[in-house]
């Protein structure tokens, strides 16, 4: 009793899908060894993020149902991206860490975590990148990326722009440079 997991993901790319079950994986087997954990804190600090489909799949980890994220298109149109598989963590208690580097994927999951009062988030305010951007190919290999929307949390609230605004603001600068008190804070939070 009073273990808490720490799991860290840097950045949602081709093999993250595999790389979180073999996380998950550790962290129910090491459950089963040495008995239930306190918590887990997701650290998700300095995620530029990457993959739409990753951050649906790895917030689907901790929800049971509803919505993770909407993309509201410039034609007015919504299309809604619901939790699409049964999670192993849905009930482990959980704080999420962001930080001003937090942006794109990981602004939905944390996003998508706070709404459905999954989590506590704990940090700064993330980077605000919520919008949807289409590519298109130009002559001599050139390309341009034009924004076709906005991604909105279950709630409703635009990331674009805004970020996600921890429910426990801690600043790292606040500190000492010896001690991360967003790690510090979220530990604190768990053990309550």
């Amino acid at each position: 009793s009073g273990k808490i997991a720490y799991l860290r993901l840097s950045r949602f790319g081709d093999h993250t899908n595999d790389e979180w079950e073999k996380a998950v994986t550790d962290i129910l087997t090491f459950q089963k060894t040495n008995g239930s954990i306190k918590g887990l804190i997701f650290d998700l600090r300095n995620n530029p993020g990457g993959y739409l489909e990753g951050s649906v799949f790895i917030a689907s980890e901790f929800l049971r149902d509803g919505s993770v994220v909407s993309q509201v298109n410039s034609d007015g149109s919504k299309q809604d991206y619901p939790v699409n598989r049964r999670g192993k963590l849905l009930d482990i208690p959980l704080v999420v860490l962001v930080n001003k580097g937090s942006a794109s994927a990981s602004e939905i999951v944390a996003g998508a975590l706070r709404d459905h009062k999954r989590a506590k988030i704990v940090g700064e305010t993330t980077f605000g990148k919520g919008s949807v951007q289409t590519p298109q190919e130009l002559s001599g290999g050139a390309s341009v990326h034009i924004t076709t929307g906005k991604w909105l949390t279950p709630n409703g609230d635009s990331i674009n722009k805004l970020g996600i605004k921890p429910d426990f603001e801690v600043k790292l600068e606040d500190y000492d440079a010896s001690r991360d008190g967003q790690l510090a804070k979220a530990v604190e939070l768990l053990l309550k």
